[in-house]
């Protein structure tokens, strides 16, 4: 039982994880918490499955423990299992995460907790942990226990700053005592409790003398009562108003305490390192009487430094403490070896992206100004820079970096021509590696590094008009670049709002385009559209050509007579934009005639309805009105704009949007057909035939792939019975049918020209392929017109076809005597339960019959399907046949007052709906 238990949870996980929200909609986060804690307690489950369960409360609390009392259950719970589990090398991992568990459920859910007696407890048991030094008590093999009860003390005092602050004196001396590799989290502990305490204390402007001596000497209890709420306390900077101004004697027992885990910060690993110094830090910044000259054995240290965090923890110290520990010639030390480890070749690139932004954002200890956008320290010369120069061999983030630097340089440096015929020089190679071969990753760097220069550079009118040339001569040679093209317009708009470049170089576009010749068009007309599109958005620039140049493309290319829609619609959004952005009264005339043309001629009705739309704006609106209707995001526009759209109907023609109904006016109604759809016979057979193996020829018949596949079902479509009298009278009905199933193939839609209200239905049938023969549900929906041209979308209530509508008679041939259907029912029944297919399957459903006669039952639901009954004892033998190809044989036979029914069928899948079948016939029967 313990291993099918063990398996089962294993999924039981596994599905939780994969999709927690729906896992939990089956059931409810507290009998879920409630099966979790009671398997934890559960001596046969392995411990693999509790540490995994205990991972699901570590990384879910708050989505699992939403009360009060299921989350002071699963503290208690989990609490008392680690005090009840003895301390063994087995069972060490489970301990580890039990506390990990408790502690993260408590900090997760203390706002639901109120058991404060538990919660001492816990502290109690992980200072008492903690209390073993040296592993006196426990033994080496123990010591993942102390590191994970340091790691929780240390989350506890991030979450709740100060709640430690009684336990100094103690941390102090477990730290120095400690000398196994657990001094580093001892070290790390202390730091942070100490520095959360002055933090403390320097909140209490009138802090009295003593009070440092007295915080460093304190060994009281635990108070949660008076613990704050959670925060992140926020890092002390030299503009917070903190400060202490301790007595001597307190200055200089605080200086002893830093002093002395400064010496042994050489111990502890590169990240520990900088988390120590960061938290001294912040003690010398509060603390007024220490000085910085504190660390300057450790800054010497660090400049050779090649990890990362540490070189960033110098760089915070020195933007904190600026000249008071850092000299002209450490800066310029520092600045120097930024330099050379962004262009080391063996470190990677993100690291090297990591010194070049140190470079941009460099902590200087007089910056001439407060902005804290990207700027370069005033010690960075062009020597510096020269070693950064992008090459072509570089990656393109390293590319990018380097000549964004450089860029910054020259502006520095004022009007250095030089520097900007290199950048520029450098940005034409990237142009005609684009030119020549340009893959997707050259294409997107070369227009990233142009951004770049436009951003910098955008005031030089001779390298501005020369890039402007470049662009429209790539573009020329590569029109698939469009999309290129117009993000570069809008970003650089975006970026530099009184910057005249991007304009230009839409309206250099645009000339280039338009002076096409015709036969050039049709290959790249798609993307010259886009850029025409984007263009128009710009007020500034005359779109008299662009419309004459769509009239000559429209009425010469043949692009109405292909009636591509994706075309048509990016002729429109030209339209579109020019109709929102433009002065139209240049170019009215040849817009109209444009649309025009485009509606009366364009093969797609979609084309066709929203040209005549913007016709109808372009001539019976105001251009106020008009740009406010075609605005990008006016889809919920105001009720004034629809009822101006109204008003407008009568002389702009009938309305061309499909206006949605929001209540049904239509319904399907299945016709029963007097029992079940039919299928076609599958021709006559010889007495030669008959004499054959006529269960090969059977199954042989189902080698033609159209053989008996698909089902027919008849509906008649009416109204309901309450319709609005604008609806009475309905033309050109559009079915459009969703089976919302991969069983099945998809239908077809459905045209009805025309349906009275109080007259008879319209009948139709659908024909139905199913992969899988299931039960499904049929949704439908309308389109159609009414008497006064308006269209309209409805949807209709969803049918269900259930499992006895899919019934088909035994496709065999008619001239098959009874006797022959009998024998092939027989062998066919032989064969599934004899093949051994992991489809087929024998099953039994029995039902009493005292509320009517079997031969009742077998008149009203199978009397088609029934090849062989016998009275002595009455029994029946009845073959369902279900497209594709699925076989469902029932044996029934009366024992007294039961029926028994034995099922045979070739696919299992369907027993589950075969059982509510019969439990339906025989409950109604």
């Amino acid at each position: 039982m313990a291993v099918s238990s063990n398996h089962e949870w294993t999924q039981k996980v596994a599905a939780f994880h994969a999709n927690p929200s729906h896992f939990l909609a089956s059931t409810t986060a507290e009998n879920f918490v409630h099966d979790l804690l009671r398997v934890l307690t559960d001596e046969k489950m392995g411990e693999n499955i509790k540490v995994q369960i205990l991972v699901i409360l570590q990384e879910f609390p708050t989505l699992l423990l939403v009360s009060s009392q299921s989350a002071g259950r699963a503290v208690e719970s989990v609490f008392n299992l680690y005090l009840r589990l003895p301390l063994t090398p087995k069972t060490l991992k489970l301990k580890c995460h039990l506390l990990l568990s408790v502690t993260t459920i408590v900090i997760a859910t203390d706002d639901l907790l109120s058991d404060e007696q538990t919660l001492k407890n816990l502290m109690k048991q992980l200072l008492d942990v903690a209390c073993d030094s040296n592993d006196h008590r426990n033994g080496v093999t123990f010591r993942p226990l102390r590191a994970v009860v340091c790691d929780c003390l240390r989350e506890f005092e991030t979450c709740y700053p100060g709640l430690l602050s009684g336990k100094l004196e103690l941390l102090s001396s477990l730290q120095r005592r400690e000398v196994t590799p657990l001094h580093q989290a001892y070290t790390l502990l202390y730091s942070q409790v100490l520095k959360n305490a002055i933090h403390t204390v320097a909140q209490v402007h009138n802090a009295s003398g003593g009070t440092i001596r007295e915080m460093l000497e304190r060994n009281e209890d635990i108070k949660w009562k008076g613990r704050e709420k959670q925060q992140e306390l926020a890092a002390v900077t030299v503009t917070t108003n903190l400060s202490l101004f301790p007595s001597a004697d307190e200055t200089k027992e605080l200086k002893s305490c830093v002093s002395l885990l400064l010496e042994e910060s050489f111990l502890l690993t590169p990240a520990s390192q900088a988390v120590l110094l960061r938290e001294l830090a912040q003690v010398v910044l509060m603390v007024h009487s220490l000085s910085p000259a504190m660390f300057r054995s450790q800054i010497l240290r660090l400049f050779g430094t090649m990890d990362v965090s540490l070189l960033h923890t110098m760089l915070y110290m020195k933007a904190t403490f600026t000249d008071s520990l850092f000299t002209v010639e450490d800066e310029n030390l520092l600045l120097k070896r930024l330099v050379g480890m962004a262009q080391h070749p063996l470190l990677g690139v993100p690291i090297k992206l990591f010194y070049m932004d140190c470079l941009l954002h460099f902590p200087e200890n007089r910056p001439l100004s407060s902005n804290l956008q990207e700027n370069l320290p005033v010690l960075f010369t062009s020597r510096m820079a020269n070693c950064l120069f992008p090459t072509l061999f570089n990656d393109s983030s390293t590319m990018l970096g380097r000549l964004n630097l450089l860029s910054l340089v020259c502006l520095e440096n004022g009007v250095d021509e030089r520097g900007i015929a290199e950048i520029f020089d450098y940005l034409m190679s990237l142009y005609k590696l684009v030119d020549i071969s340009g893959s997707r990753d050259r294409i997107v760097t070369f227009f990233q590094a142009v951004y770049i220069f436009v951003s910098h550079f955008y005031t030089n009118e001779e390298y501005m008009a020369e890039l402007t040339n470049r662009m429209v001569q790539l573009y020329d040679k590569h029109c698939s670049l469009a999309p290129h093209m117009i993000n570069l317009i809008s970003s650089t708009q975006n970026l530099l709002e009184d910057c005249k470049w991007p304009v230009s170089l839409a309206g250099a576009l645009q000339k280039l385009i338009v002076a096409l010749p015709l036969q050039q068009l049709p290959p790249n007309l798609m993307w010259h559209l886009k850029v025409l599109a984007r263009v128009a958005k710009e007020g500034s620039i005359p779109q008299k050509a662009t419309v004459q140049f769509l009239l000559i493309v429209i009425r010469s290319c043949n692009v109405c007579g292909m009636g591509e829609w994706q075309m048509g619609n990016a002729v429109l959004s030209v339209c579109r934009n020019i109709l929102h952005c433009q002065n139209l009264e240049p170019i009215f005339k040849d817009l109209a005639d444009l649309l025009q043309h485009l509606h009366l001629w364009f093969q797609d009705i979609d084309i066709q309805d929203h040209a005549h739309f913007y016709y109808a704006l372009l001539t019976c609106l105001s251009t106020d009105k008009l740009a406010g209707i075609v605005a990008e995001g006016s889809g919920n526009c105001s009720c004034t704009k629809i009822r101006s759209l109204s008003l407008m109907s009568e002389s702009a023609g009938s309305s061309v949007s499909v206006l949605p109904v929001k209540y049904p006016i239509l319904q399907l109604i299945p016709i029963p057909e007097n029992a079940c759809p039919t299928v076609s016979p599958a021709g006559e057979a010889s007495e030669q035939d008959i004499g054959e193996d006529y269960l090969e020829k059977y199954l042989g018949q189902f080698c033609d792939p159209g053989f008996a596949s698909t089902i027919t079902l008849t509906f008649h479509l009416g109204f309901v019975e309450k319709v609005d009298p604008h609806f009475h009278k309905i033309f050109t009905i559009l079915l459009h049918f969703d089976l919302q199933s991969s069983h099945y193939e998809p239908l077809s839609d459905l045209l009805v020209p025309c349906l009275l209200f109080n007259k008879k239905p319209h009948a139709f049938s659908l024909v139905f392929k199913p992969r899988s023969p299931f039960p499904f549900t049929l949704h439908a929906s309308a389109i159609f017109t009414t008497e006064d041209g308006d269209t309209y979308c409805s949807q209709i209530q969803p049918v269900d076809v259930g499992f006895p509508r899919l019934f088909l008679p035994l496709p065999v041939p008619l001239s098959w005597p009874p006797e022959v259907k009998v024998s092939l029912f027989t062998k066919l029944w032989t064969s599934l339960i004899q093949n051994g297919s992991s489809q087929s399957i024998l099953s039994r459903f029995c039902f009493k019959t005292a509320q009517g006669p079997l031969c009742e039952l077998i008149r009203l639901h199978f009397q088609k399907y029934v090849v062989s009954q016998h009275s002595q004892p009455e029994s029946y033998k009845v073959f369902l046949f279900l497209p594709p190809c699925i076989n469902v044989l029932f044996q029934l036979e009366q024992i007294d007052d039961i029926v028994k029914v034995d099922i045979v069928t070739d696919n299992w899948k369907l027993l589950p709906f075969i059982n509510s079948y019969l439990v339906d016939m025989t409950s109604k029967n």
